[in-house]
């Protein structure tokens, strides 16, 4: 049997999309947003999957598809023989890329050494916005594929260190590589967007929380599913999906006031966006970023790196 190629996609609506375009290969959707909760080195090992679980149970009320993980892990690249070559099919944002630096781990780990390609959207000539792979023409994406990148060496060691500081406890490890080059042209900017998802040294708010309050504060926003839709929209390099900008559209229910048909700012909304107060304790999300608590650490601008929150310094 001819080997064939294995495409590992971003998600359901991609896969589908190449199966519409008739890409030849097997298909493999990586399902998970690895972006939040806690991470362990160590991909879909018992620990792996066991703190994956309870926090995609807690925070969003979703499973885990043990079958799936299964599927993947013992069909799919359990047989890497079977296959040529595999592509990466991921995104600009951080969502993306944080997964993308999975599974290029996985890949390590399991010991398969097959030719790694990426297929990376973003930037397109004649368009203001950065676009995802499955809001591509089939034009657009095929030449995408046509000219998909193959990931050294170097490339691939940089993945896999990346995901280990992740994992880990010091995410300030991350500040060198924002300016090493690597055959990932959006690594830089999803690097920056996540040092400065934890919480500003002054006002407590991170990048997207100030942002969701601007757009409040700047637009005639009539209700949170409207917010919503803006958020969606004007997030820049994070790639968040509704659940996620929905639970954090909640966490900010403290600085907004819902009425009929309008969507405010109240009085602490105001003072959070001039800096007065720190707001870090009224918003806490209890969220976890691979190996580190969002609280444990707030990003200074002045210092341009992440410095421990005074309460949980020693």
């Amino acid at each position: 049997m001819d080997k064939q190629t294995l495409h590992i996609t971003n998600g359901d609506n991609l896969t589908k999309y190449l199966n519409e375009l008739e890409i030849n290969g097997e298909k493999l959707t990586w399902q998970e947003m690895l972006c939040e909760g806690p991470t362990s080195p160590k991909i879909f090992s018992d620990k792996f999957i066991e703190k994956r679980s309870a926090f995609l149970n807690e925070f969003y009320n979703v499973d885990l598809d043990l079958e799936q993980i299964d599927f993947v892990l013992n069909t799919q690249l359990g047989n890497p023989e079977r296959y040529s070559e595999i592509v990466l099919w991921f995104e600009y944002d951080l969502f993306c890329h944080i997964n993308m630096i999975a599974v290029i781990s996985l890949l390590q780990q399991k010991k398969i050494t097959l030719p790694l390609y990426l297929v990376c959207s973003g930037r397109v000539p004649g368009s203001k916005t950065l676009k995802g792979l499955a809001e591509l023409t089939s034009a657009q994406l095929m030449s995408h594929y046509k000219d998909k990148v193959s990931l050294t060496e170097s490339d691939i060691d940089l993945a896999t260190t990346i995901w280990g500081i992740y994992c880990g406890k010091d995410h300030n490890l991350l500040k060198p590589f924002i300016v090493q080059s690597s055959s990932f042209k959006y690594l830089t900017n999803c690097l920056k967007a996540h040092l400065k998802r934890f919480p500003d040294s002054i006002d407590g708010l991170n990048t997207l929380e100030r942002n969701i309050l601007e757009i409040v504060r700047d637009n005639s926003i009539k209700s949170k599913h409207h917010l919503l839709g803006y958020a969606l929209n004007y997030q820049g390099y994070y790639g968040f999906g509704d659940i996620q900008l929905e639970r954090l559209i909640d966490k900010l229910s403290v600085f907004l006031t819902e009425e009929d048909n309008s969507l405010t700012l109240n009085r602490a909304g105001h003072e959070a966006l001039l800096g007065q107060h720190n707001f870090a304790v009224e918003i806490d999300s209890n969220m976890t970023f691979g190996g580190v608590n969002k609280y444990d650490f707030q990003f200074s601008k002045k210092l341009n790196k992440l410095v421990k929150t005074v309460t949980n310094a020693h």
